[in-house]
This record gives C-alpha cells, structure tokens and sequence, in this order.
C-alpha cells in the first residue's frame, strides 16, 4: 500500500483507501500522510502519529501534532513547542512558542520573547540576528522582517543577499520575487533591482513566465515579466 494513495474522509475522522475506511477505526480528528508514510492523529487520550498500519509510532501523546517534514514533527507538549524523530524522540532541548516546519533542513522559530529566526537539525540558530517575522528557506532564501518593520531577503548564514530592504516580500520563485514599496506591489530579481517600472494593488509569483496581477482600478490582468498586458481576466 503507497501512502500517497491513502486519503483524508471528508469529516476528518478516519483514512480511506480506494474508496474504503482504512484500519476499520475512526478519530476525533486526522490529518493527511506525510512522506515516509505518517500521520497525525488525535483520540480521546491526545494527539500522535501513527504508520501506514495505523500503529502508532511512540506512547506519548500530545496537545497537537503536525505532519513530518525531514523526518521531524512540531508538537505541542504543555503550552511549549519543539520537535520529534520518527520514533517520538525530541531532536533537541530548547522550548519555543511556535514551530514551522523544516524546510531544506531549517526551520523558522519564534520564541517566548516573540522573536523569529531560523534553526538546523539540532536545534541551533543558523545566525545571531532575531527578527519581528521569519518565513521559510525556499531555494536557499528566506523573508524575514526587521524591527523596524521592512523586509530583506537572507540565505542561510544570516546574510543579507542584495542590501535592499521593502515594505513587504515574497520567497523568490525561479529567480524573481514580489516586493512591495510605497507606491504598490510588483517583481524584482535576485539582485533587488525590479524587473519593471509599474506597480500593482496585488500581484502572484510569475506562473511559467506570466503573473496575475491587480491594478489600482481594480482591473485582473495577465503579464510577463517585463510587465506586458497579455489578457483581461
């Protein structure tokens, strides 16, 4: 049985595989399997993870649990939050307030102070700087929002990849980001430097060459990447 092929119930209370109850057993609530075949469930004892056989994976049982992203799992034990292996083991001592999930090996924090910034496998700050937000790492890069309320993007050293700062920003999605400054929302590269002149009330990452965006006027618009009106929508 391929876990990909296993499916939540509509309710949220049981799996199903091809069109059939799976484990012949229900629960309060479960969410989908996660890659190396694991999920998150919760009964009336807490939340926990089981396998593709519905057993589960350790004794302990949880507030919350979440899906396993590099085999680790963000839980919620007591009000604190960290992380778990596979086999129910934390992966390090440090409490947090929340927890993402790890992508590309980091995973962004936030702390009891509320400030956010990223960690490694152990549990170890990936640089020395605390921020307002952090997102996730995509690619290599992150948005993270500094205290005075502007956004950059940094790698994974902490570093600040281009020293420019904006109102708002998107991860980069092959090689170009929304940003946004006093006037609107609109694209610009690796280097900051935007792509074109015109800004937008909102826009979406380019899809294969072309974005989605809102003018003032409230107008649906496609263009490409150098700002070209290709449809009405």
């Amino acid at each position: 049985m391929n876990w990909k092929d296993i499916e939540v119930s509509e309710c949220f209370t049981f799996f199903k595989y091809r069109g059939q109850k799976l484990f012949n057993k229900s629960f309060k609530e479960v969410l989908k399997f996660h890659s190396e075949g694991l999920a998150p469930v919760c009964n009336e004892t807490g939340w926990y993870h089981i396998d593709i056989n519905g057993k589960p994976l350790y004794e302990e049982r949880y507030e919350r649990v979440f899906g396993f992203y590099f085999s680790k799992a963000a839980v919620i034990y007591n009000g604190d939050w960290f992380h778990i292996d596979s086999k129910g083991g934390r992966c390090y001592n440090e409490k947090y307030a929340w927890l993402g999930n790890f992508q590309e090996n980091v995973c962004t924090v936030r702390n009891l102070k509320n400030q956010y910034f990223h960690v490694n496998e152990e549990g170890q700050m990936l640089y020395q700087e605390k921020y307002r937000y952090a997102g996730d790492f995509k690619d290599g890069y992150a948005v993270v929002k500094l205290e005075n309320g502007l956004c950059k993007h940094i790698n994974k050293n902490g570093n600040d990849i281009n020293d420019k700062h904006f109102l708002n920003l998107g991860v980069f999605h092959k090689s170009y980001a929304t940003a946004k400054d006093k006037h609107g929302w609109f694209h610009i590269n690796k280097n900051g430097k935007q792509l074109y002149n015109e800004r937008y009330l909102s826009i979406e990452p380019f899809y294969n060459g072309f974005s989605l965006v809102e003018t003032f006027e409230n107008k649906q618009i496609v263009i490409s990447e150098n700002s070209k009106e290709i449809v009405q929508i």
